[in-house]
């Protein structure tokens, strides 16, 4: 190993001194950042929120201070059919009753992998990875699925926001104690060959114990709840004594089984046209298995285009922290010209970036619009969920050159797949490991 000389460092700084340039430059970004000196106003202009398709999708929502990106988004997509279908106006589904449902879930499926790995060493690979995070409010596609199947949905008036699902520090905080303490006692459990039944037995305690937790925290999810609104006519309407299996039968109606999430991974270890999973992701236990089929770009925006095209919205995750201003609601990869700023070059190419921990998918959203022009993607419209104090009332704009680069994964109708994609999509997975980037929760 190369020790850095004083010599040499004191070289860069005269050099440094003696350059009006970076002067220049240091005393702009010293003062207002990085991002606001590099910002480029073009990016802006060439991303003006027009779109040749763009769908009626009511009022963004608001995650708060919370990672349930994902399941905003889900729930956003059956929103936006229900707004249609049932004349609705300013109408959300609960985001409350679905978090306390995976948080309950997560419990479990962190138990079941806890016993699985017992018997590996504490400083393993994966028992350090489950113990490093043993939940998080975070998720995918199949994960939302699995907890609208076996539990339904309810409106936001049936179960409302809670101080701890706006802003679930303190919930994940104290949640992610107990499963750690929990996890010592199951691993010793193992170690001292008790049976199965008593290991159960102790099991179902802590899950009583996270069912308390989350009652006194979040709120009891109802097993039943009228309906009543008024819709854009003031026309009265009262449905009672629903359960949120009926609710979601009656007023969502989406089959689940019949989309799949299509990926963008231009690795080397994951060759287009196949299909993966990823070890220990999920939620609910003998739930959906997380799935995906990897294709190149070109096919996964035609997929995407296709569904807008028959008037419905796409869920989608992606690295939104790169190159995007939050407050204007601006996708591009002009959006700060950091390279000139520092006479630096930051490039990598998308694999690049997979490979090296550079980028994976931290945020999922709705794509609502596309401008097409000649056929072609220009830019995406996308409904977030920060709330309307960002972007365009809450929608941000994203450019096609950026989805490219940072796009990872769409939800899409199974009806839009060629014969050959969708018997890609159905064969046996590739297994991927719990650490890779295509594990990465939203």
């Amino acid at each position: 190993m190369s020790a850095i000389k004083k010599e040499l460092t004191a070289k860069f700084a005269a050099a440094f001194k003696e350059n009006n340039k970076q002067n220049a430059l240091q005393r702009g970004v010293v003062k207002n950042g990085i991002s606001a000196s590099a910002e480029n106003m073009s990016a802006h202009v060439n991303n003006v929120p027009v779109f040749s398709v763009d769908l009626a999708t009511g009022k963004v929502a608001n995650q708060m201070q919370s990672g349930r990106c994902w399941m905003f988004a889900a729930l956003n997509t059956f929103r936006h059919k229900m707004l249609n279908a049932f004349n609705l106006k300013d109408f959300e589904l609960s985001q409350n009753y679905t978090f306390f449902w995976d948080k309950y879930e997560k419990a479990n499926y962190f138990y079941e992998n806890i016993l699985a790995t017992a018997t590996e060493e504490l400083n393993s690979r994966k028992v350090a990875f489950l113990l490093q995070t043993p939940q998080q409010d975070g998720g995918q596609w199949d994960m939302i699925v699995s907890i609208f199947e076996k539990y339904g949905v309810v409106p936001k008036t049936a179960m409302p926001e809670s101080s701890n699902s706006s802003n679930s520090r303190d919930l994940n905080n104290y949640l992610n104690k107990k499963l750690r303490k929990d996890a010592v006692t199951l691993r010793n459990l193992v170690a001292q060959g008790k049976d199965a039944a008593e290991i159960k037995s102790v099991k179902e305690k802590m899950l009583e114990e996270v069912y308390n937790f989350l009652a006194i925290s979040l709120g009891n999810p109802p097993e039943t709840f009228d309906f009543e609104y008024r819709d854009e006519e003031k026309n009265y309407h009262l449905d009672q004594n629903l359960t949120p299996q009926s609710f979601y039968e009656k007023y969502v109606g989406v089959n689940l089984n019949d989309y799949v999430s299509i990926i963008n991974a231009p690795t080397a270890d994951k060759p287009y046209n196949q299909s993966y999973t990823v070890e220990m992701l999920g939620n609910v236990v003998a739930g959906k298995e997380v799935k995906y089929l990897n294709v190149d770009m070109a096919t996964f925006k035609k997929l995407a285009i296709a569904q807008l095209e028959q008037g419905e919205s796409v869920w989608f995750g992606c690295d939104v922290g790169q190159s995007s201003t939050r407050d204007s609601g601006i996708m591009a990869l002009d959006a700060y010209d950091v390279n000139d700023l520092f006479d630096i070059d930051f490039t990598m190419t998308k694999a690049q970036r997979l490979d090296y921990g550079e980028s994976l998918m931290t945020h999922a959203m709705v794509l609502t619009g596309v401008d097409l022009v000649a056929g072609k993607s220009t830019k995406w419209k996308v409904e977030n969920s920060w709330g309307e104090k960002v972007g365009t009332k809450g929608f941000f704009v994203m450019s096609d050159e950026w989805m490219d680069e940072y796009t990872y994964q769409i939800v899409v109708r199974k009806d839009l797949l060629s014969p050959e994609q969708l018997a890609a999509y159905e064969k046996a997975p590739t297994v991927l490991a719990p650490w890779d980037p295509m594990g990465a929760l939203a």
